[in-house]
């Protein structure tokens, strides 16, 4: 079925999603990295029988627990309001296939918390043995979510040929081979670079523990917390590069090319998207280790809350960018070779093209749909003139108005469905400044392109096929036609 729009003004969907899932994304890493810290920092303070560095580490833990089991579980739920509302049928596809998964992921978050108010709230009541030992329950429950969602998250760009087989073999929602899915192509890869993630945040959260100690009271004691905070984020620059280069070779050829063109052509000055994207990672990155080493190791008494907090940004633009990257090298699919980012799979396509896209659609009225299969009956798809900004059918600038308005209806459903996905009218991905100097042809003619969909068709790397037939096709270019030319009204 054709589930109902979220239509979000001005940013879309899209970047609901995306704003939720980068604020979640940094909290979720810290939420695995700060356990280890916590854990290692306070092994560390009672070895040395450093009760100065517990009253810190225990400050820390207050923060850790607040960010993490508040903000990152508020988070987590919003991510999933999110996406059921802006992708319902790919989240759908997902549940059915990783229900276990999902369940599995729960019951270690269940854990999580539990753990980690037991920790907090029982820190003066337990032995150091019993404490740590929770602490370790709840570092391993972070991680297994970690082990449990990274498997999802890269399902969806590299499911996989065996995975895709059985799904090819079976379309219907039921589920497919659920380890070959989980234990994809980008799995091992994917999941070691977000443990070094997780590792870098851990030390970048705790800079503004650490900044937020006294210098002038407390030098030695603020001198000793930075530097050993600095040193979480050597393993993270050393080593992502090399595992990135590993999570490269596992993408689609396809989607490799784009990567390599967007590199290839910044030495030319042709900023495309993947060019200015890795310059903001590698820009943000470069300013991180910066600020760490320059205000942070070699002058930790000056570091403050305000720089911690500079770097918590910078490390969200990291974030921010490389989840975003993350989802454009998926394009045009949702679920890599499966689902288009408009919610068709790719084995409906051709059915879709044949019984139509709105036929099983519960938001069209019986009469809305005995007029279209009239209209589709009796009237050519021909030019009414040479006017470019006629409308598609012959006998359409003839009919009433109700028939004229029930035409452009069918056309904003089927952009409703197909465009906006993506794309706002006035907003984020603008169509109507996209299409902005178009006469109906040329929008006829990028849309008939879309809907063919032939091979070597360069807009295939990052947009969908057009699906339905004919008629929906053409109400769908004449809807459009009129975002940019009032003529095309009726």
């Amino acid at each position: 079925m054709n589930y109902p729009f979220w239509d979000v003004p001005i940013i879309g969907s899209v970047w609901v999603v995306g704003m939720i899932a980068i604020f979640h994304v940094t909290i979720s890493h810290f939420a695995i990295g700060g356990a280890f810290y916590l854990l290692m920092a306070k092994r560390k303070a009672h070895r040395e029988n450093r009760q100065d560095w517990l009253e810190v580490i225990r400050k820390h833990a207050r923060f850790f627990l607040i960010l993490t089991a508040v903000l990152g579980a508020v988070s987590g739920i919003g991510i999933w309001f999110a996406i059921g509302l802006a992708q319902p049928q790919g989240t759908s596809a997902l549940i059915h296939n990783f229900v276990f998964g999902w369940a599995i992921e729960w019951c270690f978050f269940i854990i999580e918390v539990i753990a980690l108010i037991v920790f907090y709230y029982f820190w003066d009541r337990l032995d150091h043995k019993t404490h740590m030992a929770v602490g370790w329950v709840y570092a391993i429950a972070a991680f297994m979510s970690l082990v449990i969602i990274n498997g999802i998250l890269t399902f969806m760009l590299t499911p996989g040929a065996t995975w895709l087989a059985t799904a090819e073999a079976d379309i219907s929602n039921a589920p497919h081979d659920f380890w070959a899915a989980f234990f994809n192509p980008g799995y091992f890869p994917s999941l070691i670079l977000r443990t070094l993630v997780c590792i870098a945040i851990a030390g970048v959260w705790a800079m503004v523990t650490a900044g937020r100690i006294d210098g002038h009271a407390q030098p030695k004691l603020k001198g000793e917390i930075i530097r050993w905070s600095t040193r979480w984020l050597v393993p993270g620059f050393v080593l992502m590069p090399i595992v990135f280069f590993w999570y490269i070779s596992t993408i689609p050829d396809t989607q490799r090319e784009l990567l390599n063109f967007g590199v290839d052509s910044a030495g030319q000055g042709a900023f495309t998207l993947v060019t200015r994207i890795g310059l903001m990672i590698v820009m943000s990155s470069a300013t991180i280790l910066g600020v760490i080493y320059f205000l942070g190791y070699r002058n930790p008494t000056d570091f403050g809350p305000g720089h911690g907090w500079a770097v918590v940004v910078l490390a969200l633009l990291v974030t921010g960018s490389a989840e975003y990257a993350r989802e454009l090298i998926r394009k045009p699919y949702v679920v890599r070779a499966y689902m288009y980012a408009n919610a068709v799979r790719a084995a409906d396509v051709e059915r879709f093209n044949v019984d139509g896209y709105l036929s099983d659609s519960p938001w069209a009225s019986d009469a809305e749909r005995a007029r279209w299969a009239k209209m589709d009956k009796e009237l050519k798809m021909v030019p009414v003139s040479d006017d470019a900004a006629a409308p598609s059918y012959p006998a359409i600038a003839k009919a009433s108005p109700e028939d004229w308005e029930a035409h452009l209806k069918r056309g904003q459903m089927m952009a409703r469905g197909q465009c906006m996905n993506c794309h706002t009218n006035d907003g984020y991905r603008p169509l109507r400044k996209l299409l902005l100097g178009r006469d109906r042809e040329s929008v006829a003619n990028f849309v008939r392109m879309l809907h063919k969909y032939e091979d070597g068709l360069s807009y295939a790397a990052y947009m969908p096929p057009v699906v339905g037939t004919e008629g929906e096709v053409e109400a769908l270019i004449d809807h459009l036609a009129t975002l940019v030319s009032p003529k095309a009204q009726k």
